[in-house]
């Protein structure tokens, strides 16, 4: 999918690229920040703007709503005087991620807690129901053929040295349900389980992380989704595996001079309310 989407912004990103040159397109600091966003239904802006302190906030006047990824990275990579998001594994050369609080967005950094813009993806479950197709398809999420799943999909992977999956001959179901932003993920994983193993099937459904809890530790699904730190208070009764690391790079055009910003100055520029705080110019950022 990465590779996809590579090549999507290299077709639609050639007529930016020669428009903005011809146009002797270069960076000043002294003009207007330009705020590239995602829709409202986006997993990575619901993360973003939760993580900064914004969860819910309508987007600022003039924001360029962003389709998908490729959308993304094609309006930075075009536009010297644009900001932008996006999950850290799709994020290319041809644009440059600023550090957050002084810490570069890498994978290390995600695993280690230094780079503040991520969150874990974690599955809630009983461990004495992890027996039979339950145990199955939690070894899958272990194995190395979900690892290149989650990383194919552009999430940060959270095993080390995995193991191919073995297949059973087991037959029946396994219940997931929970989080929203988690559930794109876990449907591409339980069709990949499902085609190995041909007699089990996974039903995936959403409801929140809130969801996810409730569900798991009542019995509800075996497995429940959350998008959050798991809280042992939530279900008492369970425990958790991280599935994966939804890391956010914080991207610029390469033209841009800034190579480092702060989450307050991040929420000024996202924030809608942010009155006299408000970010307008890269002047104001330093740069």
């Amino acid at each position: 999918m990465k590779k996809l989407v590579k090549a999507i912004v290299a077709i639609i990103a050639v007529a930016a690229m020669l428009t903005m040159t011809a146009c002797g397109a270069s960076f000043d600091a002294n003009k207007n920040v330009t705020v590239v966003t995602r829709g409202d239904g986006s997993g990575t802006k619901s993360a973003f703007m939760e993580i900064i302190g914004l969860k819910g906030k309508k987007d600022i006047a003039g924001a360029i709503i962003a389709a998908d990824t490729a959308a993304v990275l094609v309006e930075v990579k075009g536009n010297p005087h644009a900001i932008a998001y996006d999950s850290l594994g799709y994020c290319t050369d041809e644009v440059k991620k600023l550090k957050v609080n002084g810490v570069e967005a890498t994978v290390e950094n995600i695993k280690n807690g230094s780079y503040k813009i991520s969150r874990p993806l974690s599955v809630v479950y009983k461990e004495g129901n992890m027996t039979g197709v339950n145990k199955a398809f939690y070894d899958f999420l272990l194995s190395k053929n979900a690892q290149e799943i989650i990383s194919a999909n552009g999430y940060v992977t959270n095993v080390e040295n995995p193991a191919d999956y073995v297949k059973t001959d087991l037959s029946g179901a396994v219940a997931i349900s929970g989080s929203t932003s988690f559930y794109p993920l876990m449907t591409e994983l339980a069709k990949a389980f499902e085609n190995v193993e041909k007699s089990i099937t996974v039903t995936v459904k959403g409801g929140g992380s809130g969801t996810g809890y409730k569900d798991a530790e009542n019995g509800i699904s075996a497995f429940g989704m959350i998008s959050e730190v798991f809280t042992q208070s939530k279900a008492e009764s369970c425990t958790y595996h991280t599935a994966a690391l939804d890391g956010i790079a914080v991207i610029v055009n390469k033209a841009n001079t800034m190579e480092s910003i702060t989450m307050e100055q991040l929420k000024n520029i996202y924030d809608v309310d942010a009155g006299e705080n408000a970010v307008k110019t890269w002047k104001q950022l330093g740069a």
